[in-house]
């Protein structure tokens, strides 16, 4: 994903948000640096969520073991829930929680389209809206 289309899709994320009464921060520097930071800080007075925003074309986005590392680190150290956001093209965005992410036999975890509709809550879930109960397979 290209740096233009990350910081597209952060900004996007950030106004859903803020437009649902969600106290946001973009941090500044994510990705550039060796400290660990979120692409964005969200509260709503109850919830603190930490989050790794994604855009991907195809069907499947896959995460180094260092940005779920750095993405669980600072979320103990801050107090905050772990969140995975990823935009597929045309499909609209899916939150995972940090431990929800599946391990692949490589360096990454990877996150296909199937995996994201099954396992993912959609946006209004993701801010508590509502709790959609997912069918057992």
């Amino acid at each position: 994903m290209s740096k233009k289309k990350g910081s597209r899709v952060e900004r996007e994320l950030f106004h859903m948000l803020w437009d649902m009464d969600w106290a946001v921060v973009r941090s500044a520097g994510s990705g550039s640096t060796t400290m660990p930071s979120p692409d964005l800080i969200a509260s709503n007075g109850k919830r603190i969520l930490a989050i790794e925003c994604k855009a991907v074309k195809g069907s499947r986005k896959y995460l180094t073991f260092e940005e779920v590392e750095q993405l669980s680190l600072f979320s103990d150290n801050f107090g905050a829930e772990p969140w995975v956001s990823i935009k597929f093209d045309n499909k609209g965005w899916y939150f995972l929680h940090l431990s929800s992410l599946p391990k692949s036999k490589g360096s990454s975890y990877s996150i296909s389209l199937e995996f994201a509709i099954k396992h993912g809550k959609s946006f209004e879930e993701f801010i508590g809206l509502y709790e959609q109960k997912k069918l057992k397979n």
